[in-house]
């Protein structure tokens, strides 16, 4: 038996405020009607013994453990920069204030 009617489906809109015309009425109807099933057949088979689950594979930390590496040199960070100063990157001051 159908839950979903066009009565319905008007009222809703009227709820809503969402003008709908007879086509849309006529195809949000199905469409809701096949949700609220749907919802049904979830419903059924949610029993007590199953246990409620948010994923269905455990989750692990997938990172590798952050072991400090071998450093950079000053030269070796300052090779690529476009502009250097004083062994600094140099940039244009972005305030309008020149140092």
């Amino acid at each position: 038996m159908s839950e979903i009617t066009p009565e319905l489906v008007r009222h809703l809109g009227v709820l809503a405020r969402i003008r709908l015309d007879d086509g849309e009425v006529e195809r949000l109807t199905g469409q809701l009607d096949a949700i609220v099933d749907n919802i049904a057949k979830v419903s059924e088979v949610a029993t007590p013994e199953v246990v409620a689950t948010s994923h269905p594979i455990p989750l692990e930390n997938v990172f590798r453990d952050d072991i400090p590496g071998g450093e950079l040199t000053t030269a070796q960070v300052l090779q690529n920069a476009p502009d250097v100063a004083d062994q600094r990157f140099r940039v244009t001051a972005i305030l309008g204030e020149e140092q």
